[in-house]
């Protein structure tokens, strides 16, 4: 059976989705196996937070920020035309 290599780099985009914290992540990559949007790839370097392969793509649904086992090594940014201001009922 004949091997082929692929190679992949970064594309980039006006919109940053993930915001990773150095200090907090560890690179488990589980933000990367639930991704439903296949936009994150496992880092080469161990330890290291996943590459935001294609942030355009992102559904914004926020399943890599709940699977993290450490709270605030993923912030989610939604694009400012997708956030609401609700104003309470009176």
């Amino acid at each position: 059976m004949k091997k082929v290599a692929y190679s992949v780099e970064p594309v980039s985009c006006s919109t940053a989705p993930l915001k990773y914290d150095e200090s907090l992540c560890i690179g488990c990559n589980r933000c990367a196996a639930v991704c439903q949007c296949d936009i994150l790839l496992p880092s080469p370097e161990k330890g290291k937070h996943p590459v935001v392969m294609y942030p355009g793509e992102c559904y914004y649904c926020g399943a890599c920020v709940m699977v993290c086992p450490r709270p605030g090594a993923i912030r989610l940014n939604h694009p400012l035309m997708n956030r609401a201001k609700f104003v309470p009922v009176k």
